[in-house]
């Protein structure tokens, strides 16, 4: 029973963390960018949903169709303003510009909020449904029903629609997609705003169960990282099945040696994936994968 316990809580935060984790590889299939401002704007998203719900009273689940738009258009313009620029001189240029942006973005939200630990309460903080002996918390099932519509939505998006298609076919192969009318430009910004949107959406759903501060992203940013090589850089599907995998080695590993170690273990399981299979479980040590393989 303790087993089956530990086996849903990690399947349902892993579910969180697959969502974290589509916006990133989504971003790095098409644009090869290595997104470390991620992080940042689930912080962002996590902070909206905490001050929705204290100044305006709204509930962080109501609050998502806001913040999530709110967090694509701040992509848009942050890819527009200052990350097209950096695509075009070179991989080490994006990836320097993404990290002065993390850094920017922490500072300002450290000056404007403090360093201080807030946590939003819901309705549902604490409560749990019994079912068989089994104790699933309430704001954690909320969280991983929704992530599993939006991954859907996306697979949708991808696969039925024509800017979904676009998308596959810039991640496969993007100077092809170039000459059949693609616009570069025009797809990055969409991939990064639904990167965004994505990532701000798994901020409010975490921002019930864990406190918000300013650092907090770097904490997922990190789990991000572990799922996306785990399930392959590109890979959509991997990045599905890596959040569930981490979450959990997350919670079985922090029941059966500590709490505290959990890190530890995803990290050691991240060194391995690194020296034994590069390109993840899904990947393919190719230039043209992306987010169809």
């Amino acid at each position: 029973m303790v087993l089956a316990q530990l086996i849903i809580s990690g399947i349902l935060i892993g579910g969180v963390y697959a969502l974290v984790s589509l916006g990133l590889t989504l971003i790095f299939g098409v644009m090869r960018i290595v997104n470390f401002v991620h992080g940042d704007f689930l912080m962002l998203a996590m902070y909206l949903a905490f001050w929705a719900a204290t100044l305006a009273g709204w509930s962080p689940y109501a609050s998502l169709f806001v913040i999530a738009p709110l967090l694509a258009l701040l992509g848009a313009g942050i890819y527009w303003g200052v990350l097209r620029l950096a695509v075009r001189k070179s991989h080490e240029a994006s990836i320097l510009a993404t990290i002065g942006l993390s850094i920017i973005v922490q500072n300002v939200a450290l000056m404007a909020w403090s360093a201080d630990y807030r946590s939003l309460h819901t309705d549902f903080t604490g409560s749990v449904l019994e079912w068989g002996g089994l104790r699933i918390s309430v704001p954690l099932l909320i969280a991983f029903l929704v992530a599993l519509a939006v991954t859907a939505l996306v697979f949708l998006f991808l696969h039925f629609t024509y800017a979904g298609k676009a998308i596959r076919a810039a991640a496969s192969e993007r100077y092809a997609a170039a000459l059949m009318g693609v616009n570069p430009q025009r797809l990055f910004t969409l991939c990064f705003a639904i990167g965004s949107a994505l990532v701000g959406v798994g901020g409010v759903l975490l921002a019930p169960i864990y406190s918000v501060y300013p650092t907090v992203g770097e904490q997922f940013l990190l789990v991000a990282f572990v799922v996306v090589v785990l399930g392959g850089l590109g890979s959509l599907q991997g990045a599905v099945v890596g959040g569930l995998v981490i979450g959990l080695v997350e919670t079985l590993s922090s029941y059966f040696i500590a709490p505290s170690m959990k890190q530890l273990v995803y990290l050691l399981l991240f060194i391995a994936i690194l020296v034994f299979k590069p390109s993840g479980l899904f990947g393919k040590r190719v230039e043209g994968v992306g987010v169809d393989e």
